[in-house]
């Protein structure tokens, strides 16, 4: 599974993927308005995001950068910080806190080793995070949307099914993401001091207290 295969060079295009690679992509960067649409309904009147992306990540930073023209199409003023290794983490936060109102973690394996501290951090600087994987608010953060990752894993079976049986990659249409996740958590919210609409949690998918 990828973030953003076309996107990140690894396919041609997802109908006619060519050389030896085909699956399904979660199409991290395509759901982008959906969660700052989500962090406006928990933050109205957000001004001022925070934005952290693994610089050594493709997807990660091809998120970050559709986040960033996203958000300023909505006259949110965006800070960003590119991390390479754990230790940056700290300095990222030393940089947003007092200067931002939310903060949106782009998914990557720098910052998934990492959730536990970074919501940690979050929740010391007293910021709102938004997330692409429930892991995440699993782990402490507030709010994700994605799409859901054992539905893909089922389906990743039907590719291995067929390629057992002859068909070539390259012939395999990349699929998307058919069903999506809203996930929030509440003691999180609370933490942090928020109040969460009622309408917003009963939209959820799941709710972690």
């Amino acid at each position: 599974m990828q973030t953003d295969p076309v996107g990140t060079g690894l396919v041609a295009s997802l109908s006619r993927p060519g050389g030896n690679v085909t699956g399904l992509s979660v199409e991290q960067t395509d759901t982008v308005g959906k969660r700052l649409d989500l962090l406006r309904e928990i933050i109205p009147g957000l001004e001022r995001l925070a934005v952290m992306a693994n610089a050594a990540g493709p997807g990660a930073v091809l998120e970050m950068a559709e986040v960033t023209a996203a958000a300023r199409t909505l006259g949110i003023e965006v800070v960003t910080f590119e991390i390479r290794q754990a230790s940056d983490i700290a300095l990222a936060f030393d940089s947003f806190k007092g200067h931002t109102e939310a903060l949106y973690i782009s998914t990557d394996p720098l910052v998934f080793t990492n959730r536990i501290r970074i919501n940690t951090l979050a929740q010391g600087a007293r910021l709102p995070t938004m997330y692409g994987q429930r892991e995440y608010v699993e782990a402490g953060g507030l709010v994700s949307y994605g799409a859901n990752i054992p539905d893909l894993f089922r389906r990743s079976a039907e590719y291995v099914d067929k390629i057992l049986h002859g068909a070539k990659p390259a012939d395999l249409p990349i699929e998307e993401p058919t069903k999506f996740d809203l996930v929030i958590n509440l003691t999180t919210a609370r933490a942090l001091g928020l109040t969460i609409p009622q309408t917003f949690v009963q939209r959820a998918d799941e709710v972690i207290e």
